[in-house]
């Protein structure tokens, strides 16, 4: 199968938030997208971009996407942080993952940055796999620790 992979644009973002849905009900959290597609156009394209995002296509129909955004590393310096590499289900296998992530690659690589973060969900065998043998080394001794919206404001609270 024949696709694209190119810059995305405002009018892509429609498209986008389907697929970052797509990956959420994959990741077992089908409800936590709370991101809109005005806020998918805000933060890309607008006066203060927060992410660079690159999408793949068939026949004028995004079936998938990469995005991407800043970071400093204390021990590094500059680095990108991978926050979503989602390919349709029915495009997994025909190289569009590799596509995606060569371009992130090859980006990351024109901005000098000094490594590429992102996390894999240690249920995802094949993405681990696929990462592994694209010469990611998966870290399985860290934990990924955040604080939600209800959590900053419970701590902001308590201090």
């Amino acid at each position: 199968m024949n696709f694209s992979i190119r810059d995305a644009e405002k009018s892509d973002m429609n498209q986008v938030l389907k697929l970052i849905q797509e990956l959420a009900i994959f990741e077992k959290e089908e409800n936590a997208v709370e991101v809109t597609e005005a806020d998918l156009i805000r933060d890309g394209f607008g006066s203060k971009v927060l992410f660079k995002c690159f999408v793949a296509e068939v026949d004028g129909i995004i079936k998938g996407m990469a995005l991407v955004y800043p970071r400093y590393s204390t021990w590094k310096g500059p680095i990108i942080h991978l926050e979503d590499l989602i390919v349709t289900e029915k495009m997994r296998g025909t190289g569009m993952g590799t596509a995606l992530l060569n371009e992130v690659v090859k980006y990351g690589a024109s901005l000098g940055v000094r490594r590429i973060n992102w996390e894999v969900l240690d249920w995802n065998e094949p993405a681990i796999k696929f990462y592994e043998s694209k010469g990611a080394n998966v870290m399985r001794d860290w934990d990924v620790v955040q604080l939600n919206e209800n959590g900053i404001k419970n701590y902001i609270k308590s201090i």
